[in-house]
């Protein structure tokens, strides 16, 4: 039979060995690892120093040290060599130093020993264990302590392996959670086991309430616009490596029933045998990219048929004037003349718009504001306007105190221009167009009221929107749907505000407001 102390030796070594696989509470473990060296090398204290991550000793724990002495012991611990390198770590120089420490808490009665704990081929703490004894430790003693040692390294070790690992999942757990687009985690069979918050705002429901369900259950296409679903890809064999990845766009059903645009890619990730371990999914709402296409096409659409209708025009004209087989008269030359000028006026209207609406999307939309009398302005465009139509009565009414104010007379100008257009434009022959204006404790309003069909209750939250034209309008009146656009940024850069006035039953009513000076 064994003597009772390898008995004992063993126990307490099964014991160690337990502990390390049910206690990830390293100081715990640390703890009862030195009770136990100390116990078996009959010392009456003890402690455990690590090293630091970027250098310096830490002491840890401790064993029959009061702790009115710990704290003599840290500039002892200081002079422990940095070295990493178990090969370079000089016991003599250590045990030296463990000395001073014995004589220093216990006025010399105590003798000690000391094992560095190496862990990965890295020294990352030492061991030290003292008694009162007189006398040295045996060869035994290292033996016995270098067992705690190597256990007590085992312990740092996988704590430090732990704290790691839980510190790397709180940093995937982080950059999931605050990732802009929604993310999935399946399982092969496609049960959910993560949902981020951006997923969970898409789908309008708490993760908590999506984790567990199935994909087919919360991925529900009406319309695919791209791509396969990722049931038929399966079918399909897809995974067929760790880099292959799967896009699918289209309309989603949302859990209250809505739809939503929607671009989801399909990951995969694979043991090292191929199985695979899980799919991860990221959707993102591309309700912005479809706004942009139909803009787009919008914009081609729009811009292609204003350009072609003056031009054809422009050039139907001039070709019939340069006819060397007829003769015109005056009048049908002056006549010919007038409708080339007009639509070369609004050829250039056209470009000056487009221009203008790129200058606002880049930011370059300057402003040179100066005294305005705004009347003043009116009435001059309403005379302008009275020269090129006589269809149309156009009066002003103003008050006579109306202020002056700070703004820009170009742009002003053409926001004016582009409202008294529309109401000449879109009124019926004898439809009067008065521009009025009002004054406010902190602010001026000017508005443009046509007698025409008006605006359908429909088109009020669009009528400013870039290229936006109702049915009705695009059916019977030329226009690329700029001009209000253009407009409203003109009027939102002198810090006012424009809108249609939905009082109005009997035709249109359109306001801006500007600042007064004095609240400029």
């Amino acid at each position: 039979m064994l003597p009772d102390f390898r008995v004992r030796q063993r126990d307490y070594l099964l014991e160690i060995a337990r502990a390390l696989t049910q206690e990830l509470d390293q100081d715990k473990l640390l703890r009862r690892i030195l009770q136990l060296s100390a116990e078996m090398l009959a010392g009456q204290a003890g402690l455990i120093a690590l090293r630091g991550e970027d250098g310096g000793w830490r002491l840890v724990v401790s064993h029959g040290i009061s702790d009115q002495l710990l704290k003599y012991l840290d500039a002892l611990l200081a002079q422990l060599p940095e070295t990493q390198n178990p090969a370079h770590f000089e016991l003599p120089e250590v045990n030296r130093i463990l000395q001073q420490i014995a004589r220093r808490a216990s006025l010399g009665l105590l003798t000690g020993v000391g094992l560095p704990l190496i862990a990965r081929n890295q020294v990352i703490g030492v061991i030290f264990v003292f008694r009162s004894t007189q006398g040295g430790f045996s060869d035994n003693d290292y033996i016995l302590l270098q067992s705690f040692a190597d256990q007590a390294a085992v312990a740092v070790a996988n704590a430090r392996l732990y704290t790691q690992l839980r510190h790397e999942k709180q940093r995937m757990s982080a950059l999931l959670d605050t990732a802009a687009d929604g993310i999935l985690i399946m399982k092969p069979d496609h049960q959910i086991e993560h949902v981020n918050p951006a997923f969970a705002r898409l789908w309008g429901r708490p993760s908590e309430a999506l984790i567990g369900l199935n994909h087919d259950d919360v991925v529900r296409w009406t319309k695919l616009a791209h791509g396969i679903t990722l049931e038929k890809a399966e079918a399909g064999g897809w995974p067929l490596s760790a880099q292959a990845t799967l896009y699918v766009e289209g309309d989603l059903l949302k859990m209250d029933g809505a739809t939503m645009p929607i671009g989801m890619t399909y990951a995969a990730l694979l043991s090292e045998e191929g199985a695979l371990v899980n799919i991860i999914a990221s959707a993102r709402d591309i309700t912005h990219f479809r706004q942009a296409e139909d803009l787009k096409r919008t914009f081609v659409s729009v811009i292609s048929h204003e350009l072609k209708t003056p031009v054809a025009l422009i050039k139907g004209y001039v070709s019939t004037l340069r006819r060397e087989d007829a003769r015109w008269d005056r009048k049908i030359v002056d006549d010919s003349l007038a409708v080339i000028e007009d639509e070369t006026d609004r050829l250039a209207e056209l470009i000056e718009n487009l221009l203008d609406a790129t200058r606002l999307e880049a930011g370059v939309l300057s402003l040179n504001a100066t005294d305005l009398a705004l009347p003043a302005l009116a009435k001059r465009l309403a005379e302008r306007f009275q020269t090129q139509t006589g269809k149309h009565p156009i009066r002003t009414d103003f008050p006579d105190d109306f202020p002056i104010v700070l703004a820009d007379e170009d742009r002003i100008s053409q926001v004016l221009y582009n409202l008294i257009g529309n109401g000449v434009k879109y009124s019926p022959e004898g439809g009067e167009i008065c521009i009025s204006g009002e004054v406010r404790p902190e602010q001026v309003v000017v508005c443009v009221r046509d007698h025409g069909k008006g605006i359908a209750t429909g088109d009020l939250p669009h009528v400013f929107d870039r290229f936006y034209r109702a049915d009705d309008a695009q059916r019977k009146t030329s226009g690329a749907g700029l001009g209000l656009y253009l407009a409203r940024a003109v009027i939102e850069a002198h810090r006012g505000n424009i809108w249609v006035d939905p009082t109005v039953k009997d035709g249109a009513r359109i306001c801006f407001s500007l600042p007064r000076p004095d609240e400029a």
